[in-house]
């Protein structure tokens, strides 16, 4: 009788295990895109569990630390993918850029000239920023800035990450704000995107964490050609094959 409930008690940690969703923790620029892979990914498999965490990617690699239960990272830079995996909180041989990131700056405002001289003007005002310390979109950001050197008539209005960036150009607190070019890409507004040149490349790594079935198999999945069409259509580059 003891060996059958031992039994029933493996088979039922077995399954919880089984059922457990794929957790996936991605840097805000790239929610939505990463909306569209899933789905893409469950016409083959209809019935996959995935969970998402969107937050700023200093934020996220801070929780992976803390033990978040995340399967996957994907993350807005290089950087922090790269700690992560020399720290040994992913799984060796994983770490892979996913896509390239380019910088955009938007508002809702159609027919302005935005660009340098509009910005050194002093006329952009409100600007959103995410913050620089913690989001790679928002330390490309302010690359651009410190490149023109605003005035100081200028008010930052900073956002944790760059989705709080968006959400402050898309509501008028902020007549523009410097964002992922898939945020906007097809919005309308004004749209400037800076010379790729006046901040530091936007390599987007991700990062395998737990080597279970279900998450290795989306992982591989987020590399596939299919996978990289989408990556593209939504704004951005990915990296040389």
């Amino acid at each position: 009788m003891r060996v059958l409930v031992a039994l029933i008690g493996l088979l039922l940690s077995l399954s919880a295990v089984a059922a457990d969703p794929v957790r996936v923790a991605v840097a805000a620029n790239f929610a939505k895109p990463l909306e569209t892979l899933v789905a893409l990914y469950r016409r083959d498999h209809p019935d996959a569990d995935i969970e998402t965490t969107v937050a700023s990617t200093g934020k996220l690699a801070a929780q992976i630390r803390r033990g978040a239960p995340f399967d996957i990272f994907l993350a807005a830079d290089a950087r922090r993918p790269r700690e992560l995996d020399d720290e040994g909180l992913g799984v060796a041989g994983s770490r892979r850029v996913y896509a390239m990131g380019r910088l955009a700056l938007w508002s809702k405002q159609s027919g302005l000239d935005l660009g340098p001289e509009l910005l050194k003007s002093g006329d952009v005002s409100p600007l959103a920023l995410a913050n620089p310390r913690l989001a790679p979109y928002g330390a490309a950001g302010q690359a651009v800035i410190d490149h023109l050197g605003l005035p100081d008539s200028v008010d930052i209005v900073q956002g944790e990450n760059v989705g709080q960036a968006w959400h402050y150009a898309s509501s008028g607190a902020a007549r523009a704000g410097f964002v992922a070019f898939s945020q906007v890409r097809g919005a309308g507004g004004s749209l400037w995107l800076p010379d790729p040149a006046l901040y530091p490349p936007i390599e987007q790594q991700s990062l395998l964490l737990k080597d279970r079935p279900a998450a290795r198999d989306f992982y591989e999945f987020l590399a596939t050609e299919a996978a990289g069409e989408r990556i593209e259509q939504a704004g951005y580059g990915l990296a040389p094959r």
